[in-house]
């Protein structure tokens, strides 16, 4: 299957978000993710390995997943309506080749954070060991992602002006976060005993590491605005210092300071 049909896959998904620039990030990040995984299975539908299935359908899962939720919480939440407000208006007055341009950068982006499998299957690598375990990966990050938005939404709907630290938030800050990076971890782990060539691993390792970087970068947003809004709350002040930003048992509390997060 030629990597520019995948890419071609990721565009048509991502495309939403012409209707909202944010949607470049959130729902077509979602809709893209799902439609490669669903390429994929229909592009190698007679070599499949059960493993390969297993991670296609997941990505497939996951991006639905994602995107539905988000939307949900687009449609049903009036506190995040007034976070995105702002978004809306900026994206109403964005040059079309501004749009033009996110839109390119995602869908490149998602086919390089897919393409640990996509490369397995093209490559025709046997199933093993790692592919099992980058699978299992997978599974833990949606299962934390799941969670942790279940839990949020319950939290918000007790009271709508407090910070959530519960259930999960009370290991990680953004365990959401810690989730997506658990996929992605395993996403990446499932194609080290397959990728072939530099090209092949600087590709995967950079869908990987840009990943990491978005997520810290959104996690560094959501510090800003959760300081903006609950600063004065001495609760909140204990829970920062206390509970990390991202990574469990990892003594990092903030990284509203670093400018390179900046996006």
């Amino acid at each position: 299957m030629n990597l520019w049909i995948v890419i071609a896959v990721s565009l048509i998904a991502a495309c939403v978000g012409f209707r909202n620039y944010i949607w470049f990030f959130s729902v077509g990040y979602g809709l893209a993710i799902s439609a490669i995984g669903t390429a994929l299975v229909i592009g190698f539908r007679g070599t499949l390995t059960l493993p390969e299935l297993l991670v296609c359908l997941l990505l497939i899962i996951y991006g639905l997943r994602l995107s539905g939720y988000l939307l949900i919480r687009e449609i049903k939440s009036i506190a995040y309506k007034k976070i995105l407000s702002p978004e809306i208006e900026r994206s109403k007055r964005m040059p079309l080749i501004a749009k033009i341009t996110l839109w390119i950068v995602c869908g490149l982006l998602y086919f390089l954070m897919t393409c640990p499998i996509y490369y397995r299957l093209n490559n025709g690598a046997a199933a093993d060991t790692m592919l099992w375990i980058g699978f299992a990966v997978m599974v833990c990050g949606v299962i934390m992602e799941t969670v942790a938005d279940i839990q949020k939404t319950s939290a918000k709907k007790k009271n709508t002006n407090r910070f959530v630290d519960t259930g999960l938030y009370k290991i990680v800050r953004c365990p959401n976060y810690l989730g997506e990076l658990l996929i992605w971890t395993g996403m990446l782990l499932t194609g080290t005993t397959a990728l072939s060539g530099i090209l092949q691993w600087v590709l995967a390792a950079a869908g990987y590491l840009l990943i990491v970087w978005v997520m810290f970068s959104g996690a560094r947003r959501l510090e800003i605005r959760q300081d903006k809004n609950y600063g004065d709350d001495p609760e909140y002040q204990k829970y920062i210092r206390t509970v990390p930003i991202i990574i469990p048992f990892v003594p990092l509390y903030s990284v509203k300071k670093y400018k390179f997060l900046v996006a």
